[in-house]
């Protein structure tokens, strides 16, 4: 296909907004990371820098000082993403499947139950209530999975309508046809068709579960189970409280300023490793999901 002039010229144009779209983005993780190894007193006296002011590694070693309450963190974050990501998944996936059907008995009220706790909830009083005194998950790994977290209904419906508009009923009717059950039709054609946007859910939901703390903040009164997120949560604490308690980074040897950013670095890193390999299925699930018919 050859290309005018004008559109040559619109497309280079294109390619340069987007670029510089994309370098504003990186521009704050590059400020971050470096930072994070930047000089305490280098960075109160000159401001942030994109390359890092005196290199020093006193922020990570503070951190790393517990370095056994930071790995037991990541372990403890890392499951829990992980199971619950998946258990996530084999709920809404299914749940999302008998919505698509339009032949299933009641499945109009469930929809609008589903869009109906969209936008409502119960408040988080009573939510605490329920998950300590009915089903007592304080200070349990399941206090950390479930609450507010196992499904969503904004997934439910991206998984829904990219079941309605994405997996042609032939198929589904050809394996009924063949003797295929309707579990055995979920399995084997429904589930593989449906990757794109499986990965699409697990990347929200992976990253609703490593970047949580509120669950830990308000079902865990110990330490055994504490996540990434709240163990670092509790050093920006303790550093903050140093701070307001006037102990200055250089009486105490805290760089307090480049702790935080370490902090995020340790933080976000997985996910930035991650991302990558579920951006390709992260776009094509994110736009197919979100057509209504």
């Amino acid at each position: 296909m050859i290309q005018s002039k004008q559109e040559k010229r619109f497309q280079a144009l294109s390619h340069a907004v987007m670029i510089f779209i994309c370098l504003m983005t990186l521009i704050p993780f590059i400020i971050m990371i470096s930072s994070s190894f930047s000089e305490e007193t280098e960075i109160i006296a000159k401001g942030y820098s994109v390359f890092p002011r005196g290199i020093s590694l006193e922020a990570y070693r503070y951190i790393f000082e517990n370095a056994a309450v930071v790995l037991r963190a990541y372990g403890v974050t890392i499951f829990v993403t992980i199971s619950g990501t998946a258990l996530s998944l084999v709920i809404t996936n299914m749940f999302a499947y008998v919505l698509a059907q339009d032949k299933v008995f009641l499945v109009k009220p469930m929809m609008l139950l589903v869009v109906f706790a969209m936008l409502f909830n119960g408040g988080l009083v009573p939510t605490y209530y329920v998950y300590t005194q009915i089903f007592h998950v304080k200070d349990t790994l399941i206090a950390l999975i479930f609450p507010g977290l196992l499904m969503n209904a904004f997934n439910l419906i991206l998984v829904r309508n990219y079941f309605r508009t994405s997996i042609p009923p032939a198929l589904i009717e050809s394996a009924t046809i063949d003797g295929c059950t309707k579990f055995m039709t979920y399995i084997k054609i429904v589930l593989p068709l449906s990757l794109p946007i499986t990965a699409t859910v697990g990347l929200l939901t992976g990253l609703a579960y490593w970047n949580d703390w509120q669950n830990g903040l308000y079902y865990m009164t110990g330490s055994k189970f504490h996540s990434i997120q709240q163990v670092l949560r509790l050093m920006v604490d303790n550093v903050s409280y140093l701070q307001q308690a006037g102990v200055t980074s250089e009486s105490m040897q805290i760089p307090m300023t480049t702790i935080r950013m370490a902090i995020a670095v340790i933080a976000i890193l997985p996910v930035l490793v991650i991302y990558p390999f579920f951006q390709k299925y992260f776009v094509k699930g994110i736009t197919i999901g979100a057509v209504k018919e």
